[in-house]
């Protein structure tokens, strides 16, 4: 078991932030209306980021707010209300990346405490000395730092000042995420909140005077995928990271599932209280889609156990999550097929490992079907287990990966 550490979910809805809280997120970090690097679709309006931060505080937990765009001059004059804004509504902190922006809301609202974005590449003790300096109180590391030198930053930097690291989720190619890309191609900006993902796609090489002979680009044999990177997987070694200094772990996805969350959330949680075997940890890391994982920068040079297909892999999907239980008789609002005879595995923070084979399937109309085959329509299924409200359901499709 580690010590006190802080695990930090992303959230880009209320249901992704109350599956977060449930599953075990000391703290979670949304985007607002103004100046957050994701699509409008996970934005969280002023009301509900009211409403999350009342949630999050009911439990114990914290509400952190992305502002991590880099600013233009027309937005500088907007921060210092947004700050104040932020603050009465309940944020807990504000992750800026932009140096206008820290000192613009540090200056308007000085209670707001300020955490600065992987985005910023902060990776040496002299700039993370300047930003605590500034007024910032944490600080979200490069991600291309290695643990030795986190180790060295951490022993030249104030105690006071707290230190973030990302443990889990996709990384971008380029060095902090700061890329061109999506720009040049699609008028998308990346540094804006609009990446269309560019270096995930697969490209061809042709050549000027035979534009009809594409060539495929491959990185190693059968893969093409040569600018797509590897997925961070930090949770066999939690421990080094701790040492170091770490002291809260993120979790990437504010564009992911309520399953993603329950299981990432999940397995880290129990990693971090050591409550559960690392293998069935490892194994809780494959059910969902994923690219191939690594280790990251953390052990060095970025080591590839195999070939980046720019695929995604996974063994299980989402079947439902559960909204009542009585009996031993489930509700589950369905989010992907699932059929008689399958088997499906339960997703909880109260336990690991449970699973109950589907002999019988209720729809709305209370009639008997074989499949439950509409997506968020409700089935009830007899299960023999008492499951709780917000556990999550899955089916398990390929058992020798």
């Amino acid at each position: 078991m580690l010590k006190k550490i802080e695990l930090l979910a992303p959230a880009g809805d209320m249901e992704c932030l109350n599956t977060a809280v449930r599953f075990g997120a000391d703290a979670v970090y949304i985007g607002g209306s103004f100046m957050q690097l994701r699509a409008d679709c996970v934005s969280f309006t002023d009301e509900q980021i009211g409403e999350a931060a009342a949630k999050l505080h009911e439990n114990g937990k914290k509400l952190y707010v992305t502002v991590n765009s880099f600013a233009k001059n027309d937005e500088i004059a907007l921060l210092g209300d947004y700050a104040k804004r932020l603050y009465s509504l309940g944020a807990d902190a504000a992750i800026v990346s932009d140096l206008g922006a820290l000192v613009t809301m540090k200056s308007a609202q000085p209670e707001l405490q300020i955490h600065i974005s992987t985005q910023a590449n902060c990776c040496n003790y002299a700039s993370a000395r300047t930003y605590y300096d500034m007024g910032a109180s944490r600080v979200v590391l490069a991600r291309e730092l290695t643990i030795e030198e986190i180790a060295q930053l951490r022993a030249k930097t104030p105690p006071e000042l707290e230190l973030e690291a990302f443990v889990h989720g996709a990384m971008c190619m380029a060095y902090s995420g700061r890329c061109l890309i999506s720009s040049f191609i699609t008028g998308r900006s990346g540094n804006r909140g609009e990446c269309t993902q560019p270096c995930r796609w697969e490209y061809y090489l042709v050549e000027q005077k035979r534009p009809n002979e594409f060539f495929k680009v491959e990185q190693q044999e059968g893969c093409s995928a040569v600018l797509s990177s590897h997925d961070l997987k930090a949770i066999a070694f939690l421990d080094e990271l701790e040492q170091a200094g770490i002291e809260s772990f993120k979790i990437e996805g504010r564009m992911k599932t309520p399953y993603y969350l329950a299981t990432v959330v999940n397995a880290y949680r129990r990693a971090i209280d050591g409550t559960a075997d690392m293998r069935l940890l490892e194994r809780e890391l494959r059910a969902f889609s994923h690219r191939p994982y690594s280790d990251g920068f953390y052990h060095g040079e970025l080591v590839r156990a195999h070939a980046n297909d720019g695929l995604y892999h996974w063994e299980c999907t989402f079947a439902g999550v559960v909204k009542d239980c009585e009996n031993g008789v489930v509700t589950v609002e369905q989010r992907n097929f699932f059929k008689l005879g399958d088997v499906l595995e339960i997703v909880s923070p109260d336990s690991l490992g449970q699973s109950f084979t589907v002999e019988n399937i209720i729809d709305k109309n209370s009639e008997s079907v074989p499949t439950a085959c509409h997506p968020k329509e409700l089935y009830r299924v007899q299960c023999g287990l008492e499951l709780k409200k917000g556990d999550i359901l899955r089916v398990r499709i390929d058992e020798e990966q």
